[in-house]
């Protein structure tokens, strides 16, 4: 799991775990712990977030979680670095660990609507195309790297090359990053949670000039 302070008083610390991957959990959890926030920011859309607590946070079992091909295919590729859940086990137990402590946890992506809007303003026909035969070809040979950072970086290199796919990514990222500077008003400390192939955007974006130290947790 990859880390960073951002600003000179270390005011914002993100976290960008490989998705899916259990293994990042417990590095997550003591950073936040070591860390307090005074509240916590998923790279999660407000549907999303509610789907996690309510079906996983709350519920008693877990439901069965269908998966797309390429979902199947990342999950297979994944598991050579250990055991891997979905959703992403991290962002469930982050979940748990802000309801457990009283940490306001909040949703930082679009939402669902919006995500589409998003969509279509980006990904025209061609694009669509292109996506849909990446994200085949890349089911069919995943990458082989030998950590699983490199395989989430990899993975998203694969799959959204196009122009458009990095327009509606950065989109996206802008999007968080505006929702963290308007949610910050009169806090000190934040933690913000995303993916890791998203860190060195929102990290761009976060920082505004401003440098950030990295770490490896």
């Amino acid at each position: 799991m990859i880390t960073a302070r951002i600003g000179s008083d270390g005011a914002v610390f993100l976290l960008a775990p490989v998705r899916g991957l259990l293994s990042e959990v417990v590095p997550a959890i003591t950073a936040l712990d070591q860390y307090r926030p005074d509240w916590v920011g998923l790279g999660l859309s407000p549907e999303e977030m509610q789907g996690l607590v309510d079906y996983f946070v709350l519920a008693e079992a877990e439901p069965v979680v269908p998966l797309s091909p390429t979902e199947t295919s990342e999950v297979r590729g994944l598991t050579r670095f250990g055991e891997v859940r979905v959703p992403n086990p991290t962002f469930v137990e982050v979940l748990r660990w802000a309801r457990g402590r009283g940490v306001s946890a909040e949703p930082l992506d679009p939402s669902d609507e919006r995500s589409a809007s998003l969509f279509a303003e980006h990904i025209g026909y061609v694009e669509l195309v292109r996506r849909t035969v990446r994200e085949r070809r890349v089911s069919r040979n995943p990458p082989t790297p030998s950590t699983p950072d490199e395989f989430a970086l990899e993975w998203d290199r694969r799959v959204s090359p196009g122009r458009g796919s990095r327009g509606l990514a950065n989109a996206r990222d802008r999007h968080l990053a505006l929702e963290v500077a308007r949610r910050r008003t009169g806090r000190s400390r934040t933690a913000v949670i995303v993916d890791r192939e998203r860190f060195d955007s929102v990290r761009t974006l976060l920082a505004g000039g401003v440098p950030a130290t990295m770490g490896e947790a």
